[in-house]
């Protein structure tokens, strides 16, 4: 009983254990916290680290050099953060900088705030996580973009697309071969029926391109390949056009040997036949597209059944023939059981009805999520058409099988991708990119700092010349407003200002004032005189009936043949005039120009009276 008692209270203990257990803890556990702070910092969800680690051997160098790195970056990021929201008032003004240099509007500060903000949180997160997986004891290991070449998939078989089509005319039996020479897996193609039943090896709907219709059959030249008899396609050049054209088919193509050339212009249209002799000579396997015929040809209706009769004549073996057109694919696995059958990009359970294992895709599929369902159902994935060394490197980081190129010579000798990194390659890349955010950072602020005090600068230089140019003003007009006495020369205008009764006298007791032009002055009354000073020099009376009209005075010398008479007249005509402004309450300066050179000085105002020329204007002054 006892020992029946001691086996019963474990179980007893272990139920009432999980009653008081809270029921998150039935779905969240610790090893789930882990394995999910695991997976967010290294993309590796499973946890590979059984034992927690003993002080000082938290992780590898690499990750001991990357963690201050990361530290640096979420305290730069969030600085960056904090510095543009409280620049929110320049915003517009750095839309519009964006907007001189590319010609778009757009709210590119806001694009840039929320760049730093997913930067900020980005680093933030890494840091949090990277804290709990210490405190965890649990060893960082974060998951590097490069890939390690053990873990590398095996590089991608290529498919000569129409052969080498840089290296020898497309189509034809020499860039088939060349295709081979560069270690193609398979050969690609094109097939028309000839309008007597040939199958042939052509791509375009007619033969103007890639023959020399247009000197044989110019009229023809527009005409479906398949309405030609065998006899006459056989005749023409498929080569010339290649070898001998002044623009070549694909931009940087190296030029061709004297041998090649001479190969080259020589090549003819071949019939499929031969594709396939060549192909099971070197056990190449062969893909292509089936073009129908012209409507009104024979074949119309059973070219399909023509084309596969032909294949099995030839006694290739059927495992190399990747049948790629879907029409009456039923009939085709019925009477060539052997040829692997290729679809295009259809849904996945539709493939597997058919029993199809391999696909042909556009490589444009690849950028949406990596044809990962297609891989996940065991179908071999072809993409074309793949030419440059980048899209190559994606597709066979991406474990793609293989791929249809035109440029086979290049991509052959590939023995990595082109961005493959070694990891303290990656982290010397990391590094240096590290130095360059810092040194843009530094170089923005240094910007914005030289741009404010050379503002500043311009701003106090602008104040202290105005302050300068004021004084300068008061200096001048005191300077201007000095002398009485001016000597005048020849008179060139005469201008007119209305002054108020109040501050004038009739007297012409004078006090010259000068214009800003230099040329100008203003003859004022100063004070009252109880007799008019006589005027000495003549003058010129104003012309009747004319208004306004003012009228130049000759000067001393050049009125000295004038008699005396003629000086009286003069100066009753002055004292009226005054008179007459005593009764309207306004009166009329005489404003002098006279000449910049000044030669003498008269040391009386009598004598600079009687050299001064008047000019007195005839129309009534308005009241002010």
């Amino acid at each position: 009983m006892p020992m029946k008692a001691n086996k019963i209270e474990p179980q007893s203990q272990t139920r009432k254990q999980k009653k008081d257990t809270p029921w998150i803890l039935h779905i969240f556990n610790h090893k789930c916290f882990v394995t999910t702070i695991i997976g967010c910092y290294s993309c590796h969800w499973k946890i590979k680290q059984e034992k927690k680690f003993k002080h000082g051997q938290c992780c590898s160098l690499r990750e001991r050099l990357f963690y201050p790195y990361l530290v640096i970056s979420f305290c730069m990021s969030v600085l960056l953060v904090f510095v543009w929201v409280e620049s929110s008032n320049e915003y517009n003004g750095f839309d519009w900088v964006i907007f001189i240099g590319t010609g778009l509007w757009f709210f590119w500060s806001i694009v840039l705030l929320s760049f730093l903000g997913i930067l900020a949180a980005y680093t933030s997160l890494l840091l949090v996580l990277g804290i709990l997986l210490l405190w965890e004891g649990i060893e960082l290991y974060l998951h590097w973009c490069h890939k390690e070449k053990n873990k590398l998939a095996p590089k991608p078989d290529f498919f000569g697309h129409r052969g080498a089509p840089m290296l020898g005319p497309e189509n034809t039996i020499m860039s088939f071969e060349k295709a081979v020479e560069h270690g193609a897996y398979g050969l690609e193609s094109d097939v028309h029926i000839s309008y007597d039943h040939v199958p042939f090896l052509m791509h375009d709907s007619d033969l103007r391109r890639t023959t020399n219709i247009k000197e044989v059959l110019p009229d023809a030249s527009l005409t479906h390949p398949s309405l030609f008899d065998w006899d006459f396609l056989s005749t023409l050049n498929a080569g010339k056009w290649f070898s001998h054209a002044p623009i070549k088919p694909f931009f940087g193509m190296k030029p061709l040997s004297k041998a090649d050339r001479e190969r080259a212009g020589n090549q003819k249209i071949p019939k499929l036949t031969e594709l396939l002799e060549l192909a099971q000579k070197e056990k190449k396997f062969v893909i292509f597209d089936l073009n129908g015929p012209a409507p009104n040809h024979s074949l119309r209706a059973l070219y399909v059944h023509h084309v596969v009769s032909i294949i099995l004549d030839s006694q290739i073996e059927q495992h190399l023939i990747f049948w790629l057109p879907s029409f009456e694919r039923e009939y085709v696995k019925k009477k060539a059981p052997g040829f692997q059958q290729v679809g295009r990009l259809l849904p996945v359970e539709r493939l597997t009805k058919e029993n199809i294992t391999r696909i042909n895709a556009d490589y444009k599929n690849l950028f949406y999520n990596g044809m990962r369902e297609y891989r996940a159902a065991n179908i071999s994935i072809n993409l074309y058409l793949v030419n440059e060394p980048w899209l190559f490197s994606l597709a066979w980081c991406s474990r793609i099988p293989s791929v249809t190129t035109d440029n086979i010579q290049v991509l052959n000798e590939m023995t990595q991708p082109s961005y493959f990194m070694t990891p303290k390659y990656y982290l010397f890349v990391w590094i240096l990119m590290d130095i360059l955010s810092a040194v843009f950072i530094v170089a923005i602020f240094y910007f914005h700092w030289w741009k404010e005090s050379k503002q500043e600068k311009f701003l106090k230089s602008t104040s202290i010349h105005t302050e300068s140019l004021s004084t300068s003003l008061r200096t001048g007009n005191s300077k201007n407003q000095a002398p009485s006495c001016i000597p005048i020369d020849p008179v060139f205008r005469v201008m007119e200002i209305p002054w108020t009764h109040a501050a004038l006298s009739p007297a012409l007791t004078k006090n010259v004032r000068k214009y800003p032009d230099s040329s100008c002055v203003s003859v004022v009354p100063m004070k009252k005189a109880s007799k008019s000073e006589p005027v000495s020099k003549t003058i010129k009376t104003p012309v009747p009936g004319e208004g306004n009209i003012r009228q130049l005075v000759p000067t001393l010398k050049a009125s000295e043949s004038i008699q005396a008479p003629v000086q009286e007249s003069a100066r009753e005509a002055i004292f009226q005039s005054s008179s007459a402004v005593k009764a309207n309450g306004t009166f009329s300066s005489i404003d002098v120009c006279y000449p910049q050179k000044q030669t003498e000085r008269p040391s009386t105002t009598k004598s600079s009276e009687e050299s001064l020329p008047v000019f007195i204007t005839s129309s009534p002054s308005s009241s002010s």
